[in-house]
């Protein structure tokens, strides 16, 4: 994988699918002309998994200045909003970013401005949690529906409540979103592409990847506070692998429908990408 030209003087944004490679290129980046690799992954902001949600190891941690990873309680609320005003202050510091992740929602409330909706209440968040994906898709009006990614069920909700809360849509609240914090004409831009077998192959490989680094007894430590309704116990591979330790099912079985979900998620992420990165510089590691 070749390191693509870039200003080191400019902020670089990295987006891709998970097993892309792009956190390896983001370590290259810091390595060869310094900066600091920002997490831009909502699963890896988590406390409680390094392994399942293949965040950077000690050792590459060590190789480079890392910010915003495992920096939240695995019950603890997380918003796009909160990695927003995060990433805003580590702007403040004058480090140069390399912003790394999968979650293109971070990327645009960073390149496209974020509207100041307020918190959901918890007896609202309380009533969404009981409904339906179906229930919440149907309470959405069709302009929000048509900038979500409607098999997300993070993302409907949240659009859902608020809604509910505010009595507005989540796509008339967007209609007033303030200025970017970063603006892509300075920036270095790259989002991975990649031939599908390629990107495939990596999946299956990384299930045996990860239990021999250790997922299982990251998995068993958290057994106790397993909540299959918080975001941080939703992360990919992370109720297979519960399954698993708690003899619902064999390690056969978790590997398959862990890795089924893997390219199911990375289907979606790509689909994404392809919508809202059009303007991005494209590279390609598997060439």
């Amino acid at each position: 994988m070749m390191l693509p030209q870039t200003d080191p003087d400019l902020p670089v944004l990295i987006a891709g699918p998970t097993a892309s490679g792009k956190s390896d290129l983001a370590l290259r980046f810091a390595e060869s002309q310094g900066g600091v690799v920002v997490n831009a992954d909502a699963s890896q902001i988590f406390n409680c998994w390094r392994v399942v949600t293949a965040r950077p190891s000690i050792d590459e941690e060590s190789r480079a200045p890392h910010a915003l990873y495992g920096h939240v309680e695995f019950d603890q609320p997380y918003s796009a909003g909160h990695w927003l005003r995060d990433v805003q202050a580590l702007l403040k510091t004058g480090q140069r970013p390399i912003i790394v992740g999968g979650t293109g929602l971070y990327f645009q409330t960073l390149t496209r401005g974020m509207a100041d909706i307020p918190a959901t209440p918890p007896d609202i968040r309380q009533e969404a949690d009981a409904l339906s994906l179906d229930t919440l898709r149907d309470g959405l009006d069709p302009v929000t529906t048509a900038g979500i990614d409607m098999q997300n069920r993070m993302r409907v909700q949240r659009a859902w409540e608020v809604q509910r809360a505010t009595g507005r849509s989540l796509a008339d609240w967007q209609a007033d979103t303030p200025p970017p914090t970063l603006d892509l004409e300075h920036c270095t831009a790259i989002v991975m592409h990649s031939d599908k077998d390629w990107l495939e192959q990596r999946i299956r490989q990384r299930f045996d990847k990860m239990v021999a680094a250790g997922a299982l007894e990251e998995v068993e430590a958290m057994r106790d506070r397993y909540d299959p309704k918080l975001p941080s116990c939703k992360a990919i591979g992370v109720p297979e692998l519960m399954d698993y330790v708690t003899g619902v099912i064999d390690l056969d079985t978790a590997r398959e429908r862990a890795s089924v979900a893997t390219r199911q998620f990375a289907k979606r992420q790509r689909t994404w990408f392809r919508s809202k990165m059009s303007n991005w510089d494209v590279f390609r590691p598997d060439s």
